[in-house]
């Protein structure tokens, strides 16, 4: 091992972050994680792509942003054949086959694939939210989830899909997106070959088989399949809407909410149907309309062998077997089925008016 690279591993165990932003004063392991942060105060983007123009911050960005152009996929996996851009993305896919998660949580015990998303999840257990938005003072705990935010200010959606010229804020985004156009749905179970266009999506489907809910709420002890439906959920504890409008000032508890309000003003319904050309504002209307032309009901119930166009639906049909009632009223005890019945519920002690809960 090279001195450098130890000196670099030995601040993992100091907590040393010798090197310092002068505008901010965040502090970074690496100078050239430094020199990449400066980029967001001076706005610098100094590599340039040479066959489109499109300029990056950092060099690697720039070279993975090349195979673009050249079509090549240098990272092939020796077991399944498949190809990859990035090496990162190989040997992330190397875990389907080897199921390693070797960086585990020394809080709680749970193992991930990449270190990032131990370093992530350790936010959890810590509190930290270390990336600020100057603008609006809000924090989050993945820089990810920073620059996807800076563009509810910029309106900014810089990844255009050269087939239908739809824009998305994340490359993430358009990379799924682009299975609508290729029909790819990439991440397969091994238990009953249902495949699918996200790797997230595949991971939540195995709780089907598993029955695992990994992720508990301290509170109440209600347990969820995914990480982001537990961080949702606290804010039936919290009251927490730190979604704001900044055209009208209202608030959400989902930013997912917020984006679909955000249409209110701006008039946009970016998910045309090709088969009738019906505009919807959010992805899943469309996905739900999609059903009335195809007829499509994936989501089956297992006890019954009824099906419905949303797993919503089955999940609030499946509590008729199991007879649970998880949204329960904290002022007078009672429970529902659905959280809608819940809030419809809640005027009661609130004397605030709700539409009525239509049944299924």
């Amino acid at each position: 091992m090279q001195r450098s690279h130890l000196v670099k591993h030995q601040a993992i165990h100091t907590g040393e972050r010798p090197h310092k932003c002068l505008d901010c004063g965040k502090s970074f392991l690496q100078k050239s994680h430094l020199v990449q942060h400066q980029a967001i105060h001076t706005g610098e983007r100094r590599h340039k792509c040479l066959d489109c123009g499109k300029s990056f911050i950092r060099q690697s960005v720039l070279v993975r942003h090349k195979v673009v152009h050249t079509g090549e996929r240098s990272h092939k996996c020796l077991d399944c054949g498949k190809s990859f851009i990035r090496r990162s993305e190989f040997v992330y896919h190397q875990v389907i086959h080897t199921r390693e998660r070797p960086h585990k949580c020394v809080d709680c015990g749970k193992s991930f694939i990449r270190r990032s998303q131990l370093v992530q999840h350790t936010a959890i257990h810590t509190g930290e939210r270390p990336h600020k938005y100057l603008d609006c003072g809000e924090s989050f705990i993945r820089r990810l989830d920073l620059v996807c935010h800076q563009s509810v200010h910029t309106r900014e959606r810089p990844y255009k899909c050269v087939d239908c010229e739809k824009s998305f804020k994340r490359r993430s985004h358009l990379d799924q997106h682009k299975a609508i156009h290729t029909g790819e749905r990439p991440h397969k179970c091994l238990n009953c070959g249902k495949s699918f266009i996200r790797r997230t999506h595949l991971v939540q489907h195995q709780a089907v088989h598993t029955g695992e809910r990994p992720h508990k709420c301290l509170d109440c002890g209600k347990t969820f399949i995914r990480q982001s439906a537990l961080v949702r959920h606290k804010v039936v504890h919290t009251g927490e809407r730190p979604h704001k409008c900044l055209d009208c000032g209202k608030s959400y508890i989902r930013r997912s909410h917020l984006v679909t309000h955000q249409a209110v003003h701006t008039g946009e319904r970016p998910h045309k149907c090709l088969d009738c050309g019906k505009s919807f504002i959010q992805r899943s209307e469309f996905v739900y309309h999609q059903a009335t032309h195809t007829g499509e009901r994936p989501h089956k119930c297992l006890d019954c062998g009824k099906s419905y166009i949303r797993r919503s639906h089955l999940v609030q049909h499946k509590a008729i077997h199991t007879g649970e009632r998880p949204h329960k009223c904290l002022d007078c005890g009672k429970s529902y089925i659905r959280r809608s019945q819940l809030v419809q519920h809640q005027a009661i002690h609130t004397g605030e008016k709700h539409p009525p809960v239509l049944a299924l």
